[in-house]
């Protein structure tokens, strides 16, 4: 994604609604220019367009969350993109992070296959030749677009795979890894049970906070990607035999 298309997101996460011809003299390029780059974005799910306006989707939806810290969470996706191989099969599960990883492994893996509860990596990845998507049913949830409840479980009992990539909304040395939806953290603990390797992608917010429900204890975690870690939740992992691998 260029500079250009970096600052639309930035200036919609500020105002949450942009003109087309502002937007044009704000950046200082054509209202074409503009008009395409928004249609870049709307089809990856990062903004809506309406009336030559630019709109901010809803605080629900994984897109809105992905325009948060941008580029770091694309630093964590390639790192986690170098643990897999061509031809390999993952589980993904529904975190912004996550649907990053996917568009890499789509674009720069041969063969690979992506077992998700996420309706919006599916979509997020559609249009890219080679992919392959495995969506698992369960209860669906139209703003996060995503996929709960036990059926999830039910439908990854049918797989067995290597390794699990998972988000995070938050983790500290009593409670472990957190997030804030129940239903999520169901289906994120039933497809843990499906993998040998449970790897975690987050960036370094999300350390020393608290989401209201219990995700996983560290001890489940084979490894965290992220771009840095404080020195309490680095010691924590690490007695727990979980390995930190750094951006």
């Amino acid at each position: 994604m260029n500079q250009r298309c970096l600052a639309i997101l930035e200036l919609l996460n500020r105002e949450e609604t942009l003109d087309v011809n502002d937007l044009a003299a704000r950046l200082d390029v054509s209202a074409v220019t503009v008009r395409k780059d928004l249609a870049m974005l709307e089809s990856k799910g990062l903004l809506h367009r309406q009336h030559g306006c630019a709109m901010r989707v809803s605080p629900n939806d994984v897109g809105y969350r992905m325009t948060f810290d941008y580029e770091t969470k694309r630093r964590i996706a390639r790192k986690a993109a170098d643990m897999v191989q061509s031809g390999e099969a993952v589980m993904i599960e529904s975190g912004s992070t996550c649907a990053m990883l996917a568009e890499e492994l789509v674009r720069k893996k041969r063969d690979v296959t992506i077992i998700t509860n996420s309706a919006f990596i599916a979509g997020y990845v559609r249009g890219i030749p080679g992919a392959r998507v495995v969506l698992l049913g369960g209860s669906y949830d139209p703003d996060a677009q995503v996929m709960s409840g036990p059926l999830v479980g039910k439908c990854a009992e049918e797989f067995y795979v290597d390794k699990f990539f998972i988000g995070t909304d938050g983790y500290d040395p009593v409670q472990g890894f957190s997030n804030v939806d129940m239903l999520r953290a169901e289906a994120v603990r039933a497809m843990a049970q499906r993998a040998d390797k449970k790897i975690i992608l987050t960036d370094s917010s999300k350390f020393n906070k608290r989401g209201v429900v219990q995700l996983m204890q560290a001890k489940q975690v084979t490894h965290v990607i992220t771009d840095g870690v404080p020195e309490n939740c680095r010691a924590s992992l690490e007695q727990n035999g979980v390995e930190i691998v750094l951006t």
